[in-house]
Formats: structure tokens, sequence, C-alpha cells
């Protein structure tokens, strides 16, 4: 007989599940958007400039929408459980709006970081960037700034990046000094090493 708290269990592993799927969307079709365009993010301060500039554009709205509806329940649920992490409680009620505001942060630090790394790619190669290392230099860099990217293993961190977006959702967190310094990390990154690994 199932009990209760393996039905939860359950539950919660289909949520994540549902999520990291959705963000994988997202984050995909972000990113083939960012490829198709001429447009490129040059350098960091230029990437720092664009973020801080208020962006009413709507990017893949159904797309967030989804991601955040799925999300919703996911942050209430940490922020009710985080005793120990001093989470507002006030943010519980709010749960929405900073998970709205989180998620669309995050897709706008995303779009403005892989652009300087097509960028970047473009100019090292003299080739349009190849979109697979793209997603994954993006990912590596937005997720871990201080590390040289690891391409061995080519799957993307999607669940890392959920749990990021999740957490910083709870705690209503800025992440505009995070997102800095992975444009930081991309401009100072040594591409003919990151190339190297793929031979």
């Amino acid at each position: 007989m199932t009990t209760e708290l393996e039905r939860r269990a359950a539950h919660d592993e289909i949520v994540t599940s549902s999520l990291i799927r959705a963000a994988g969307s997202l984050y995909d079709e972000l990113l083939n958007r960012v490829l198709l365009s001429s447009q490129r993010v040059t350098s960091a301060a230029e990437g720092k400039r664009l973020l801080a500039q208020d962006d009413d554009a709507e990017e893949l709205t159904d797309r967030v929408q989804r991601l955040v509806m799925l999300a919703v329940p996911v942050v209430r649920t940490l922020a009710r459980g985080a005793r120990l992490t001093r989470v507002p409680w006030v943010l519980v009620a709010s749960t929405a709006v900073s998970t709205t505001t989180t998620i669309r942060a995050g897709v706008r630090e995303v779009r403005v970081l892989g652009s300087l790394v097509a960028h970047r790619l473009e100019q090292t190669t003299g080739a349009p960037a190849d979109p697979a290392l793209v997603k994954k230099l993006t990912l590596e860099l937005y997720l871990r700034p201080r590390r040289q990217p690891d391409l061995s293993d080519t799957s993307l961190p999607l669940a890392k990046l959920v749990r990021r977006w999740l957490l910083r959702g709870a705690l209503g967190r800025d992440t505009t000094k995070a997102a800095g310094k992975a444009l930081d990390a991309a401009e100072r990154l040594d591409l003919s090493r990151v190339l190297a690994q793929r031979r």
C-alpha cells in the first residue's frame, strides 16, 4: 500500500521532471533565437549595461509563464520548509511575484551571456558558433563562473539551473552580481583551451 510519504515523493519527482523539461525547452529556444540573430554582445561591460537597463520586451512569454506555474508550488514548499535559511515570511505570500521576477531576470541574463559566448566563439574560429557549444558554455559559465568549463560531459546541467532559480525565487535575491561575474568569466575564457577539449 502506497504511503502518503511515497505519494508525495512521487509527486515531487514528477514536478521536478516537469520543471527541468520546461526549463530545457525555454533555454533551448532562447539560445536558438540568440544564435539566429545578427546582434551580438561584444564585451562583459556591454552585457552589464544591457542587464542594468529596463527591458519590457516579452521574451518567450508562454514558456516563461509555464515555467513559473510549475515553479511557484515548489518555491512555496521550499520557503515553508526552510526554517534554517532565514526566508522572509512575507516572501511566502508573494511567491508568484518573486519567482516570476527571478525567472525573467534569469532569462535575460542567459540571453545576454549566450550572445557574448557566441560572439567570442565566432571571433576565435572565424565561423558561425556551434549551437551545442554555445549552450553548454553559457550554462557552465552562468552556474560556475569561477571554474574552467568542463566539456567532457556534453549534457546540460538544467537541474542546477532550475535549483538556482527556485532558491533565488524563494529568497528574493538579486541575481545581477552573479550575472556580472559570469559575463566577466566569459570575457576571460581561454577559448583555445576550451576548443582543444573537443578535438
